[in-house]
């Protein structure tokens, strides 16, 4: 690609979301012949059904490829080009979320969020994966976990006055609820699964 290009910060928006549409999930239970990660559990291509369906092992790469690939995006964007992280960011939490190879049916967002976060500022990184953590370790619930550390994390940015990430993550913490809309409901009735539950 001629670097004319790569120092255009809109062309990150492509790049990020070509990296981000790599549904790692999907690809990595069918490699290790556990079927069709959308039709067991919850359908989500996500680490937490990966868990369910597929084990610890398979459920911790495709954590470390999500959080990955949005952490990679953000950072070769930011190496070419003036907001090319904003956009790189940008573009692989869309991709994951909207892979056009899935039919723009993707994941939820977390993992990759997480890894948009800590390539942003390790501080972010760090607050979003402490809340993720925390909420996790006292309710079981992976839904109702990122959902808070989606929230927690454009606070970080607009302490430290950087309002191009603030606003990125808000963004993207709306999107995180969307994409939970299901999972609120669970959580309100009592009926939405916990961490390390089979599907």
């Amino acid at each position: 690609m001629p670097m004319d290009i790569l120092s255009a910060p809109w062309s990150w928006l492509f790049i990020g979301y070509l990296l981000g549409s790599v549904p790692f999930g999907l690809v990595l239970t069918r490699i290790a012949g556990k079927g069709d990660i959308r039709s067991v559990g919850s359908g989500n291509i996500g680490t937490t059904n990966v868990l369910r369906a597929g084990g610890k092992g398979l459920a911790a790469a495709t954590l470390l490829l999500d959080v990955g690939k949005g952490a990679l995006a953000v950072w070769l964007g930011s190496q070419h080009a003036l907001g090319g992280d904003i956009m790189g960011g940008m573009g692989a939490f869309l991709g994951h979320l909207f892979p056009v190879w899935l039919l723009f049916k993707g994941g939820k967002g977390v993992a990759t969020m997480l890894g948009i976060c800590f390539a942003l500022a390790w501080q972010i990184g760090l607050v979003f994966a402490l809340v993720w953590l925390g909420t996790a370790a006292l309710t079981r619930y992976s839904s109702l976990a990122g959902i808070l550390a989606g929230l927690a994390a454009p606070l970080v940015p607009l302490l430290q006055g950087r309002w191009d990430a603030a606003l990125l993550l808000g963004g993207m913490a709306m999107l995180v609820i969307a994409k939970h809309e299901a999972n609120i409901g669970r959580l309100r009735a009592g009926t939405e699964s916990k961490i390390g539950a089979k599907s």
